[in-house]
């Protein structure tokens, strides 16, 4: 009998300290508007912490405790949804975009001068409605009139190393284009093919590059293999890669945010978008960094003076309380902003503006021209200027490229939460903190080697050869664990191609150059660099032989990053293309695609294949220059 006892009690303390239950509920969100599913929504599980995102195809999974009565459904620019978990292991829903009060709809549209037929348009875009004559305007997601606009890329053709041994061009770690173009091919659009810069494609990405020794802020690194698109051909790539640095031992850090709230902002993918990313990089300020907020509209307004970075609550409050209304006072904006940086500047510290903006200025000095005069006139107080941009369908990619390069900075394209965590988390120290300024590469090129030769991007960063040894002219920076990648294409001597004819010989001089046929060097590759304190540069050289290796012996970086250099010539149309082709491409990346932590190699490979698909309609996205 005490046995019987003692089973039946141990029975029961078992029962009480029994786990919950749980189920799996599983379903898709879709945008109520269009019915296409939505990637990157919150589900969240009420009172509790368990939660997940919605994949690219809006399709989520959570485990559910029994008990568990709602489920909780948010997403930037849609109303949140509490919806009863019920019994069914399927629940499918539908989000709403949330629809701003009428007033600010018309402030919009006046802000923006249009017409009332623009500005019915306009409306109509953005999900809203207004009356007018009696009439209620309202229509599922018609377009308004497209402005963006970028700048004219003249291509970089092959070049005679007998007529011009050097090529010189500032370094280049921006990767707004790669983002930009994601989000045309996303929509369903092949980008403008101005909006392809083939630099900002390929340097999007991480590579595993050797680190600098002995001190030194860079190191470079080459291989060299032959071209994916013509096998004749070579392609060399050259890496540079920035020091690393723990994040307690970065210098403090003196920011100005800049922040758009202009009509024109006023979109679920704008503001909102650029206070979330606001909000996580304000996560990862320490106690002795700084933030000030500048914003402006019709005109320029100090929200916040400089603060501690141990303020957070109170730093986010300011950026949470911000509403969009009004015209683009960009200039008036980014004065006021040099003007708290500088009166806030920490001496051998981190002094930086951060620009969030779709570069749509249209009060005072508004003109690409206009920014870049603006800009350089501040090139030598000590203050960085990067720039993110946002929005789509009056982006001003080529003003906010102009204000990135002549800042001292660098420019980023943010098209969602998870391009914003990229930019302000795991890139946080190559994004904001300079290691190496003015940083300049000349590769000069053997004639007894090579034929001609192409530099693959870089076209609004060429120099002139005189220019690498002038410490005057500006170079780009690099930030903490930057890597940055250019590429060559080669025509080695003797191939027979279709890009080098012949001239006559001249008849007032003989051919000046000397060519030391007995050397083995295809090339010398300079690089020169200023400590951010120094206004001197220093120099480094490598020379590289003319011994190419199998492209299947190549490193994984070398095969991927060829392929995408070969999906940019092909979303260029380019003239030098040549035997490029999507299958080709595709392939060797899937086989090059490595560890990929992030899964942004995983996402090149979709965005290819998309591509392929929409290549077939060649439906082409306007864009102005």
């Amino acid at each position: 009998m005490k046995t019987y006892f003692y089973f039946v009690m141990l029975l029961l303390i078992l029962a009480g300290f029994r786990a919950d239950h749980y189920r799996t509920i599983n379903g898709t969100v879709y945008n109520a508007e269009n019915n296409k599913p939505l990637k990157g929504v919150t589900v969240e599980v009420e009172g509790t912490n368990i939660v997940t995102v919605s994949n690219s195809q809006g399709h989520y999974t959570l485990k559910v405790p029994d008990n568990i009565t709602h489920l909780l459904f948010s997403m930037i620019g849609f109303e949140q949804k509490r919806i009863k978990a019920g019994k069914t292991a399927l629940l499918d829903v539908w989000l709403i975009p949330s629809a701003p009060m009428l007033d600010e709809t018309l402030s919009v549209v006046m802000s923006k001068g249009l017409s009332i037929t623009r500005a019915a348009t306009f409306v109509n875009a953005q999900n809203r409605s207004i009356p007018f004559g009696g009439r209620l305007i309202n229509r599922h997601y018609p377009t308004y009139e497209n402005t963006e606009s970028y700048g004219k890329i003249s291509e970089n053709g092959f070049i005679d190393p007998k007529q011009e041994p050097l090529s010189t061009f500032a370094i280049d770690v921006d990767a707004a284009s790669y983002s930009n173009v994601r989000r045309f091919i996303n929509n369903g659009q092949l980008p403008p093919k101005d909006a392809v810069r083939l630099e900002e494609m390929i340097n999007y990405f991480p590579y595993d590059l050797a680190a600098p020794s002995n001190g030194d802020p860079v190191a470079i690194s080459t291989e060299l293999s032959s071209a994916p698109w013509n096998a004749q051909h070579h392609l060399l790539r050259i890496g540079l890669k920035a020091k690393t640095m723990k994040t307690d031992k970065l210098p403090p850090s003196n920011f100005v945010f800049l922040l758009d709230v202009s009509g024109s902002m006023d979109d679920f993918n704008r503001l909102p978008l650029v206070k979330a990313s606001m909000k996580l990089l304000i996560d990862q300020l320490r106690d002795k960094d700084h933030v000030a907020i500048v914003t402006y509209a019709g005109s320029a307004e100090t929200k916040l003076t400089s603060t501690s970075g141990n303020n957070k609550r109170k730093i986010k409050d300011v950026i949470d309380a911000l509403e969009a209304n009004g015209a683009t006072a960009g200039g008036a904006g980014i004065k006021l902003a040099y003007q708290l940086a500088k009166e806030n500047f920490i001496k051998g510290g981190n002094n930086r503006i951060v620009l969030a903006s779709d570069g749509d200025f249209n009060v005072g000095p508004s003109s690409d021209e206009d920014m870049e005069e603006l800009i350089t006139n501040e090139q030598k107080s000590g203050i960085s200027l990067s720039v993110l941009g946002f929005g789509m369908g009056n982006l001003k990619d080529s003003k906010m490229e102009i204000l990135a390069n002549k800042g001292h900075g660098n420019y980023a394209y943010i098209d969602n939460i998870a391009e914003a965590r990229k930019a302000m988390i795991t890139e946080f120290g190559g994004t904001l903190f300079t290691v190496a300024k003015d940083v300049k590469m000349q590769v000069e090129f053997n004639p007894a080697k090579v034929q001609a030769y192409r530099l693959l991007g870089y076209e609004n960063r060429l120099l002139k050869k005189e220019d690498f040894n002038n410490d005057q002219k500006m170079g780009g920076d690099m930030g903490i664990g930057h890597t940055v990648t250019a590429l060559y294409e080669i025509i080695p001597i003797g191939t027979k191609d279709d890009y080098t004819g012949s001239v006559d010989p001249l008849k007032y001089q003989s051919p000046s150059s000397i060519v030391l046929s007995n050397s083995a060097e295809m090339a010398t590759i300079k690089f020169r660099y200023k400590n951010p304190g120094s206004e001197n540069s220093q120099l480094k050289k490598l020379s590289i032989a003319a011994n190419p290796i199998n492209l299947a012996e190549t490193s994984e970086d070398f095969r991927f990053v060829s392929a995408v250099a070969e999906l940019g010539l092909l979303l260029r149309n380019s003239t030098y293309k040549q035997q490029a082709a999507y299958d080709k491409l595709i392939a060797r990346a899937k086989k090059a695609k490595g560890i990929d932590q992030e899964g942004y190699r995983a996402e090149f490979i979709k965005l290819a294949e998309n591509t392929k698909l929409l290549a077939k309609s060649n439906d082409v996205a306007q864009g102005s220059n």
